[in-house]
């Protein structure tokens, strides 16, 4: 498999793109503005006009747009991936999406003879860029193992889920728990300042005890550094979580804590700041 089809070159999708390329694949590029596209093309990816140019001829076609509306486009209708690709091709959808919308389309590609693998990712911005993301992969298990050699260049920790939609699912999860645990970074840190604490000698303090996280060490410096830049924007975030409080509300589960982050963030696109990156929590305690 060396021909890949990439559609959705933005923040995370370009970064990926360049990992495909560097580990010798041939990668053609569509995004919905050629512009954003102009460096990677300088770089040796070819340009395509349209979403089913992208897809033909191609050994898989990995897709990282914004939302479940963007995927639906991409894949479905006479002009998206499954009307175009060539049969045995390897349909990737790795944007977080709907369970519901991956079920669909594994179900729609495999009368069309392809096969379809949801496959989020976790690692915001900076895994993308390293190589190091983690890869959640719902569909056959055929059809993941064929495509593992694509799945190492562009991350690291790569995990077969089981059936359709559990890529998903899991990655359902990993938003429920950030979401607790970036509004524990932020209350921590606000509490801090409001004592007239050293701030910066609190998140030190706590890091390496029990209260250490991934989060608390990648959000705590860009908050202390004033950097609100989307490593993962606001908007996607809340995309995320209300996917995964419709998931749940499906299942009569009530998430408290992931309604009341999400209801903060909310407030927060409301006042315009959808473009900031996650960390930009802060802002909702007055930092």
């Amino acid at each position: 498999m060396k021909r890949i089809g990439f559609i959705g070159i933005g923040i995370m999708g370009k970064a990926m793109a360049r990992n495909l390329m560097k580990a010798g694949y041939e990668v053609a590029v569509y995004t919905r503005t050629k512009k954003k596209a102009e460096d990677i093309i300088e770089e040796g990816a070819v340009w395509c006009e349209d979403v089913k140019t992208c897809a033909r001829g191609k050994d898989a076609v990995i897709t990282m747009v914004g939302y479940p509306k963007d995927v639906e486009q991409v894949y479905l209708g006479d002009e998206g991936i499954l009307a175009n690709a060539d049969k045995g091709t390897c349909v990737i959808d790795m944007t977080t999406t709907s369970p519901k919308l991956s079920v669909r389309i594994y179900e729609e590609a495999r009368k069309a003879g392809l096969y379809a693998l949801d496959a989020p990712v976790t690692g915001g911005d900076t895994g993308a860029k390293e190589g190091t993301l983690t890869i959640l992969v719902g569909g056959d298990r055929e059809a993941f193992e064929r495509c593992m050699p694509i799945f190492q260049a562009m991350g690291k920790n790569i995990q077969y889920e089981g059936q359709a939609g559990n890529g998903q699912h899991t990655k359902m999860c990993n938003q429920i728990a950030i979401a607790g645990a970036i509004s524990g970074v932020c209350e921590a840190m606000a509490y801090a300042k409001a004592q007239g604490m050293d701030v910066q000698l609190m998140v030190d303090s706590i890091s390496t005890g029990a209260a250490g996280s991934a989060q608390l060490k990648a959000v705590a410096p860009r908050i202390l550094a004033g950097d609100f830049n989307p490593g993962f924007f606001i908007r996607h975030f809340i995309k995320d979580m209300r996917l995964a409080k419709e998931e749940a509300e499906d299942r009569g589960l009530a998430l408290g804590v992931l309604d009341y982050v999400l209801s903060m963030y909310e407030t927060m696109e409301a006042e315009g700041k959808g473009g900031l990156g996650t960390q930009a929590l802060i802002q909702y305690y007055q930092w």
